[in-house]
C-alpha cells in the first residue's frame, strides 16, 4: 500500500512538472488577461499569484518587465510582449518564453501597460520570492529590505527555503534573524512561535521588541463573567490601572450604562429649555444654586425632556455588576507568556546597555572637560592667576587646525601638523600674555581677572575680523568617521574615543613632565614654596612664564581636538571656560589628579541630568552649577586638596 502511494505521488509530481513545461508564459498571461488589463491594486492580486504559482522560470523576468512598464499588449489579439523601439518608429516584439522575435508593430497597434504605484508595490512583493535566491548579492539584500519593510505571511516559506543555500555570511545572518522574527509573528504553529521567541529572548534589537509589541497588545474588555480569552490581567476598579471614572466610561462606551450627566451638560440642557423666563416651571432667575438647578433638571426629566441623572448609587451598582479585563490580541497563552519573558529579559539588557552608554557619554564628556581644563589647572595651580582668556587659547588652537587644513587637503596629515603647530602658536601667545600683562598683576586677582577678560574679548574680536562670524569646518580624518557600535543601544563615535585617548596621553605627558623633568621639579618647588625655591637658585619668574606657556599650549591642542566635533567660531572658547574653571575648582586647584576627578564628576553629573531631562540641556547646566556650589560648601578645597601656595591662596 505504501509503495502504491509513493508511486502515485511520483506520477502526480511528474504530471505537474510536465504541465509546467508545456504551459507557456503567454498561456498564463492570457488566463489573467482581464485582471492585467484592468491593472487595479484591488483586483490584481490573483493575477500576480497565478503568475508566481505557475512555476515557470521566466516569471521573474516577466514581473520585472511589467514592474518597469516595459510590457506591451497587441490590440489585435490581446497577446503580451516585450518591445523595443526601432529607428523607423515601429516596435520590435519579442515573446516572454524564449525571447524570440515575433515581428514589428506600429505604436497605434500596441498598448503599453503602465501599472500604478500600488500595483508595482504588489509586483515588488511577489518578486521578493525570486530575489531571495538571486545570484546577485545586492538583489538578495534588497529583497530582505523589502520583506523587513512590509512583512507578509506568504513570504515566510520562501524566506525559509532560501536560507539553506545562502553563501554570503552577512545575508545569511539577516535571513536567519528575519525568519525568526517572522516566525514569531506569522507562523501557524504555536511551538514554532514559542521556540523563535525563546531563541531571541533578551535581544536588544528594536525590530525584536517591535515584533513582540503586537503580540502583547491588549484590549480592555467589560464582561459580567470571565471571558473565554487569553487574559492579561483582571482589573480592580479604583486602582491606578483603572479608576472609577475610566471604568464607568468603558461601560458607557459599551452601551452597558447610561451617560453621566455632568454639571455643564445639565446647565446646557436647562438653557435649551428656557421658555418665557422659566425652565419647567422654575423661574430662571432663581436657578443660582446647584440644588435649584438639579430640581429644575429633574422636572425636565419627569416631562421626558431630558435624560435622567446618574447618581453615585447608580454608578456603584453598574460597576458592581461588571468585571473588567485586559485581554491579549494573541489567543495563545504559551506565546504571550514566552513574549512577556523575552521582553522582560530584553528590557533588562536595554537598561544595562543604556547605563553603559550613559557611562561612555559621561567618560567622553569628562575627557573633553579634562582636555579643556588641564592647561588652566597648570596656570591656576602654579601661579594663582585667573586667566579668563584660557577659552580663547582653545579657540586659537581650533582656528590653527582650520588654517592648516586650508593648505593641506589630506586630513590625516593636516591633523598631525595641526597638533604641534597649535601648541606652538598658543604657547607663544601664552608667553606673550604672561610677559605683557599677567606678570605685572601677580597677587592682584581682581585686576588679573579683569585684564584677562579684556584680552579674551580682544581675541574674540580679532578672530571675527580674520575669519568672520560664520562657523568654520575642521574636518576629521576618514578613519575617525562613524562610531564603534557595541550593540543596538551602546555606541560611541571614533572622534570621542580619539579624544579620550588624547586625554590619557596628556595625563601621562603631564605626569612625566612634573615627575621626570627639571621644569616639573622647579614647578613643584615654586608651587609648594616660591621663596624657598628662589633661595635654591630657581627663578620663579621664568618658571611662571614657561608654566603659563605650557598651559596655554595644551589649551591649543585641546582646541584642535574639540574642533573636530564642535563648531569652530570666535565664541567657542566661552563654551568651555566656565566648565574648565568648575573642573579645576571641584577637583582641587593645581592637582592633575584632582582635575581628572573633577572632570569625571562634572561630566558624569551633567550626563546624568541630561538623561533624566533630555529635552532641556539648560537645566543640566543649571543643576550642575547648583551642585558645584553645594559641593564647595562642604569641600572648599576640592576633591583632592593641594598643600602649598595655591592651597593657601
Amino acid at each position: 500500500m505504501k509503495t502504491l502511494l509513493l508511486a502515485l505521488c511520483f506520477a502526480l509530481s511528474l504530471g505537474h512538472s510536465a504541465l509546467a513545461q508545456t504551459r507557456s508564459v503567454q498561456d498564463v498571461l492570457q488566463s489573467q488577461r482581464a485582471l492585467i488589463e484592468e491593472s487595479s491594486r484591488r483586483t490584481i492580486g490573483p493575477a500576480i499569484d497565478a503568475l508566481v504559482a505557475s512555476g515557470l522560470p521566466q516569471i521573474q523576468k516577466v514581473l520585472e518587465i511589467w514592474q518597469a512598464k516595459d510590457m506591451w499588449q497587441r490590440k489585435a489579439d490581446g497577446l503580451f510582449f516585450t518591445a523595443t523601439k526601432e529607428a523607423d518608429g515601429t516596435y520590435r516584439l519579442r515573446d516572454f518564453d524564449q525571447g524570440a522575435d515575433v515581428g514589428t508593430a506600429a505604436a497605434s497597434d500596441l498598448r503599453q501597460l503602465k501599472p500604478n504605484s500600488g500595483v508595482r508595490a504588489m509586483i515588488a512583493t511577489a518578486l521578493v520570492q525570486f530575489q531571495l535566491s538571486d545570484p546577485d548579492v545586492a538583489k538578495r539584500a534588497d529583497a530582505l529590505d523589502s520583506i523587513a519593510r512590509d512583512p507578509e505571511v506568504a513570504l515566510l516559506a520562501p524566506l525559509r527555503a532560501s536560507i539553506k543555500g545562502e553563501t554570503d555570511a552577512d545575508i545569511l545572518a539577516r535571513k536567519t534573524r528575519l525568519e525568526r522574527l517572522m516566525s514569531m509573528a506569522y507562523d501557524s504553529d504555536v511551538a514554532t512561535r514559542v521556540a523563535a521567541i525563546n531563541d531571541m529572548s533578551g535581544d536588544l534589537g528594536v525590530d525584536f521588541r517591535a515584533t513582540l509589541n503586537p503580540i502583547l497588545s491588549v484590549t480592555r474588555v467589560v464582561s459580567k463573567t470571565r471571558p473565554e480569552a487569553n487574559i492579561a490581567q483582571k482589573l480592580i476598579v479604583g486602582s491606578d490601572a483603572l479608576t472609577r471614572d475610566a471604568a464607568y466610561a468603558l461601560l458607557v462606551a459599551a452601551g452597558d450604562a447610561p451617560v453621566e450627566i455632568t454639571a455643564d451638560a445639565r446647565d446646557a440642557t436647562l438653557e435649551a429649555h428656557i421658555d418665557g423666563g422659566r425652565v419647567a416651571g422654575f423661574p430662571a432667575a432663581q436657578l443660582s444654586t446647584e440644588v435649584a438647578r438639579d430640581a429644575a433638571y429633574d422636572a425636565l426629566v419627569a416631562r421626558d425632556l431630558a435624560a435622567p441623572r446618574v447618581t453615585q448609587a447608580d454608578i456603584d451598582a453598574s460597576l458592581a455588576t461588571y468585571r473588567f479585563f485586559d485581554v491579549y490580541a494573541e489567543p495563545s497563552q504559551a506565546v504571550t507568556d514566552a513574549a512577556e519573558a523575552a521582553l522582560a529579559a530584553s528590557e533588562t539588557r536595554v537598561a544595562i546597555s543604556q547605563a553603559a552608554d550613559l557611562g561612555l557619554d559621561a567618560l567622553s564628556l569628562a575627557s573633553i572637560y579634562f582636555l579643556a581644563a588641564i592647561g588652566l589647572a597648570i596656570t591656576f595651580g602654579v601661579m594663582g592667576v585667573i586667566n579668563m582668556a584660557h577659552g580663547e587659547f582653545i579657540m586659537m588652537g581650533a582656528y590653527t587646525g582650520y588654517v592648516v587644513q586650508m593648505f593641506v587637503p589630506n586630513h590625516t596629515v593636516s591633523i598631525l601638523i595641526s597638533v604641534p603647530l597649535a601648541f606652538a602658536v598658543t604657547f607663544a601667545a601664552g608667553v606673550a600674555l604672561e610677559r605683557l600683562v599677567v606678570r605685572w598683576l601677580y597677587h592682584r586677582p581682581l585686576e588679573t581677572l579683569l585684564a584677562t577678560f579684556g584680552v579674551s574679548i580682544a581675541l574674540q574680536q580679532l578672530a571675527k575680523n580674520i575669519f568672520g562670524t560664520q562657523a568654520r569646518p575642521l574636518t576629521s580624518p576618514p578613519w575617525l568617521d562613524g562610531a564603534w557600535v557595541i550593540n543596538d543601544v551602546v555606541s560611541i563615535s571614533y572622534i570621542r574615543i580619539a579624544i579620550f585617548i588624547l586625554a590619557l596621553l596628556f595625563l601621562a605627558l603631564f605626569l612625566f613632565i612634573m615627575k621626570r623633568t627639571r621644569l616639573g621639579l622647579e614647578t613643584r618647588a615654586v608651587t609648594q614654596n616660591p621663596r624657598m625655591a628662589a633661595s635654591m637658585g630657581i627663578n620663579p619668574d621664568r618658571v611662571n612664564m614657561l608654566t603659563f606657556g605650557l598651559g596655554s599650549g595644551i589649551a591649543g591642542i585641546a582646541g584642535v581636538a574639540i574642533g573636530l566635533f564642535a563648531k569652530v567660531t570666535s565664541e567657542m572658547g566661552s563654551d568651555y571656560i566656565v566648565q574648565s574653571f568648575m573642573t579645576v575648582v571641584v577637583g582641587g586647584v593645581g592637582n592633575i589628579w584632582g582635575t581628572l576627578a573633577g572632570a569625571a564628576m562634572i561630566g558624569g553629573f551633567q550626563k546624568g541630568v541630561e538623561f533624566l531631562n533630555p529635552s532641556n540641556t539648560l537645566a543640566a547646566q543649571t543643576y550642575m552649577i547648583i551642585f558645584i556650589i553645594i559641593f564647595i560648601q562642604f569641600r572648599p578645597r576640592g576633591i583632592i586638596a593641594l598643600k602649598g601656595r595655591a592651597a593657601g591662596d
